[in-house]
């Protein structure tokens, strides 16, 4: 059983802001079964914020303060269309404008049909946990959530206990801090050179390269920062012609894309900086498939409670990252407020 309690302060409000101290290292935390570094309790057997409890007002605070000083700013959300053709099977997005009293009248209606993980999105608490073992974070049962159709009438007949590690719990918080954005691309190409590997490939980014970017960009990570990674998908994307995209489509359960590598560094790396959470304009964030026994999104939506975006849209970011010379910003996020949801579509922005 992991449990690790972290001495802390907590308002009345159970959901709202810790008074956080010295956070226990990765090689600290216990283990769940074969699983190293559980932080389960680091914040209370109740939790369902995970590391967004690293975003306390202070931290904001000071994110705002420090970081909006020319009144620019850019949107990280990739259009809902894109992908055309999502990958992992999902549902190809469905987006209707009509006329609600006819084609004449200056009325129009949008009507939405999509997975919530087809395109730009916050994978949640309740999207992936520790798979042979049946758990989410904090080791909540997996037949304990709720699944199927909810139809809700009366906010006061809402089950909790159904609806628990859902969306909504980071809906009501906010994801808001200091946005931190490592540009991989750019580190490579920025002189002219070809980018050295294929996104759309399994190829494993390092810890190595993320710090020597970092370093490059003049970049020290503080806690509570939300990690933000251009690794190449979405370039690809604009520049590859119809028939490629359709492929990726067709590929499923057999999808390869870049992403940061799967091992005890990376788990160290993520947790010992404390980011209150982490994305990318890759489809999974890690390297796909995964080397066997390997997946990180066990670790770090299971075990440390942090958010996983995917399919952001960081292209304006770079370049605006790359005009001003700043690779740090003040960084918003609501994700849809979906009782019990998996995950949403981040509605993500960068303050300069």
């Amino acid at each position: 059983m992991c449990k690790y309690f972290y001495r802390h302060h907590a308002t009345t409000d159970m959901t709202s802001h810790l008074k956080l101290g010295a956070l226990p290292t990765f090689d600290e935390l216990p283990s769940f079964h074969d699983f190293k570094g559980c932080a389960w309790d680091v914040w209370g057997k109740d939790d369902e914020l995970g590391t967004i409890n690293l975003l306390t007002p202070e931290v904001v605070a000071r994110a705002a303060q420090e970081e909006i000083r020319l009144g620019r700013t850019v949107s990280l959300n990739w259009p809902i269309h894109f992908p055309s053709r999502p990958m992992f099977g999902r549902k190809i997005p469905s987006i209707t404008t009509f006329g609600k009293y006819g084609p004449t009248l200056p009325v129009r209606d949008d009507i939405i049909h999509i997975n919530t993980q087809s395109g730009s999105q916050w994978d949640g608490l309740k999207h992936y946990g520790l798979t042979q073992h049946g758990v989410f974070y904090n080791n909540t049962p997996a037949e304990s959530l709720s699944e199927g159709e909810m139809e809700l009438h009366d906010p006061s007949e809402i089950d909790y206990s159904k609806v628990k590690l859902g969306i909504h719990n980071w809906a009501n918080h906010g994801i808001c801090g200091r946005g931190v954005f490592l540009d991989v691309v750019r580190y490579y190409t920025a002189n002219g050179e070809a980018l050295p590997y294929d996104p759309w490939s399994a190829h494993p980014i390092t810890v190595a390269e993320l710090e020597a970017i970092a370093k490059k960009q003049g970049v020290e990570f503080r806690q509570g920062d939300i990690l933000i990674l251009r690794v190449g998908f979405t370039q690809k994307y604009y520049e590859s012609t119809n028939e490629a995209k359709a492929n990726l489509r067709a590929a499923s359960g057999k999808e390869t894309f870049a992403g940061i590598e799967q091992s005890e560094d990376m788990k160290r790396f993520l947790w010992n900086n404390h980011f209150a959470a982490i994305a990318s304009d890759q489809p999974s964030l890690e390297r796909w498939p995964t080397p066997m026994g390997t997946q990180l999104h066990q670790t770090i939506l299971g075990l440390y409670g942090m958010p996983i975006g995917e399919f952001f849209d960081l292209e304006a970011l770079s370049e605006l990252c790359q005009e001003t010379g700043r690779y740090t910003f003040f960084f918003t996020s609501w994700p849809l407020n979906i009782l019990g949801g998996a995950a949403s579509p981040p509605n993500a922005a960068a303050y300069f």
